[in-house]
């Protein structure tokens, strides 16, 4: 029987493996593929799998996992930056489909906590799903990427909040006042805890690690596992669900406790172990508790269902978007954005099933829904982008702004000036005279070496947006710029690359993430002297036609040999360096010197 269950096991993560990378080739999460697969290979198709006590225990360590990720990945720092408009997305989309659905199930018969566990199910959005798109549709500068962002962080986590009050009344039944007390106060003892254990408790322990210099990665992740569970517990003992405290330990974990290099490490260790082997078990489990029988006994359910919910999620943010001031236009362009489902609903659901709260057909009818919505997000999302972009309305932004440039060259100085006239900039260089020439141009120039923490945090690059390497060294440029991605988490690296550079670099940037600096390999030298020798001529370009930073140069290539584009200015008039990952649309110039 054990064998048997071990083979389970194997086709379950073969099966996600194949159904996620389908899935991810298309443009959708992986979530979805291993949900899919599920279903096939489940007792609604095939038959040939099952689920056994083995598989359930992986699957409930695989969604408390998740949810640390989950919880980890929630940076407060971006919160606020989108706070007001994210709220308001965030308040939308979720209230009007939560309503919706509540009275949709009431409609058909449903009791009235089934009701409000598909109304939490309808009113969250997926994270993971918008983050890939927005990423295919070179949207992630724009003002909507970090509202919808922000939105769909702060619908997932009032959806828990609301959760963890509904999960509190699940095993009660009829309550009087004492009893009502008992049962929020329980809730409530549990938030103050987590609340005072994170925030004063972990960074404690944190500090304790750092003076001992003990840095092993092993040691802190057994140690994040314990704090984890131990979070999981309380939440079981206010007789919420571990996942609230799984959560709730991933929200503090993040930023600020271990050191930064460990925290990434770690960062990558939940990511692995959850989204890469535990998490596809519950997802592709859940897909063998679906029914298709609902297609001919619950059809118009599923179709209310699934309206409601997107029209309540696009509709509401719309909406409840109005008072940002951003207009109808973009509010729908939200909307459509929010209007995917993921991990969090189909945990709910999970859950509401596990505990006979939902039937099977109505958790049928869930996942269906979340399959259906996300499907459109890509669709509605190009349409509404194209339209805005069209209009003119679609605006650049960046949450994490400013610039870290390691260079203080005549080059690296010249670039600064043009991108300091709207931005943070900080240029670093381990020379005394280049620092003090940078200094005289009225620059911010830190002396130092970059490859040392101490010099990067005197820089503030915690709060930088993009970094930038252009030193003549592509070896340093390339351990800067991954020092930048790994300890300081810097979104954004840019990289220039020496034309003697092995294919090796190539393959570092594509690790860390970073595009290369004029995207192209470039010998600085020579360019470095024509400005300190004012031979250097600058130039603009009007740009007509979309089209990607490396087919500009080579079509520029054929009529001028001798040229360097540094920057791209969008209608705006936001410039940006000019670098591999990026696309020229029609209406931006491009600076270019000769």
């Amino acid at each position: 029987m054990e064998e048997f269950n071990i083979f389970n096991l194997l086709i379950i993560l073969a099966g996600a493996w194949v159904g996620g990378a389908a899935a991810k080739k298309l443009g959708y999460p992986a979530i979805l593929g291993e949900l899919v697969i599920g279903i096939i290979l489940g007792p609604a198709v095939l038959g040939m799998l099952e689920t056994s006590e083995m598989i359930s225990i992986l699957a409930e360590v695989g969604i408390i996992l998740l949810m640390v990720y989950i919880g980890m990945e929630i940076n407060f720092r971006d919160l606020g930056k989108a706070s007001w408009p994210g709220l308001l997305a965030a308040i939308g989309g979720f209230v009007v489909p939560f309503g919706l659905g509540y009275y949709t199930i009431i409609l058909f018969d449903g009791t009235q906590m089934a009701a409000l566990f598909v109304a939490i199910a309808v009113g969250v959005t997926s994270l993971a799903t918008k983050s890939r798109i927005l990423v295919d549709l070179k949207l992630l500068n724009t003002r909507i990427a970090y509202v919808l962002m922000a939105g769909a962080l702060i619908s997932d986590t009032l959806a828990l909040i609301i959760f963890a009050g509904l999960m509190s009344f699940v095993d009660v039944g009829n309550i009087d006042t004492l009893g009502l007390t008992w049962v929020a106060g329980k809730a409530i003892l549990f938030f103050i805890f987590t609340a005072v254990g994170g925030i004063y408790l972990l960074p404690l322990l944190g500090k304790t690690l750092s003076r001992a210099k003990i840095k092993d990665r092993t040691l802190h992740f057994t140690l994040i596992l314990i704090i984890v569970f131990g979070f999981a517990e309380l939440a079981e003992l206010a007789g919420l669900h571990s996942i609230l405290g799984a959560f709730m330990a991933g929200l503090f974990i993040r930023d600020g406790v271990f050191n930064r290099q460990i925290s990434k490490e770690i960062n990558d260790i939940f990511h692995d172990v959850s989204i890469g082997f535990l998490a596809p078990i519950f997802f592709v489990s859940a897909g063998f508790n679906v029914t298709l029988d609902i297609f001919q006994t619950d059809l118009w359910m599923l179709i209310a269902v699934t309206l409601v919910a997107m029209i309540g999620k696009i509709g509401g943010t719309a909406l409840f978007y109005l008072p940002s001031g951003y207009g109808w236009r973009e509010g729908l362009t939200v909307g459509t954005g929010m209007n995917g489902r993921g991990a969090v609903e189909i945990i709910i659901a999970g859950i509401g099933l596990e505990m006979g709260i939902i039937s099977a057909e109505i958790f049928s009818i869930l996942v269906f829904m979340a399959i259906f919505t996300t499907l459109t997000v890509p669709v509605f999302l190009t349409w509404t982008t194209k339209w805005l972009k069209n209009r003119g309305e679609l605006i650049h932004q960046e949450s994490r702004k400013g610039f870290l440039i390691l260079g203080a060259n005549p080059l690296g100085i010249h670039l600064a000036k043009h991108l300091a006239k709207e931005n943070d900039v900080t240029l670093v260089d381990s020379n005394r005279d280049m620092v003090e020439l940078a200094k005289n141009e009225g620059l911010n120039a830190i002396f130092g070496n970059i490859l040392k923490e101490e010099t990067m945090e005197q820089a503030h690059a915690i709060d930088k947006g993009t970094f930038i390497a252009l030193t003549a060294n592509s070896e340093i440029n390339l351990l800067a710029a991954q020092l930048a991605n790994d300890s300081f988490y810097i979104p954004k690296k840019i990289v220039l690359m020496d034309p003697k550079e092995s294919g090796a670099g190539v393959d570092l940037l594509d690790r860390i993430d970073a595009s290369s600096m004029f995207a192209a390999k470039t010998k600085l030298d020579p360019w470095t002297y024509k400005l300190s020798s004012n031979s250097a001529a600058e130039h603009e370009i009007l740009i007509e036609e979309e089209m990607s930073t490396r087919q500009w140069i080579k079509e520029q290539k054929k009529q001028q040999k001798d040229f360097l584009p540094i920057l791209i200015i969008n209608p705006e008039g936001q410039k940006r360096p000019f670098h591999f990952h990026d696309t020229i649309s029609p209406g931006e110039k491009i600076i270019y010197l000769q």
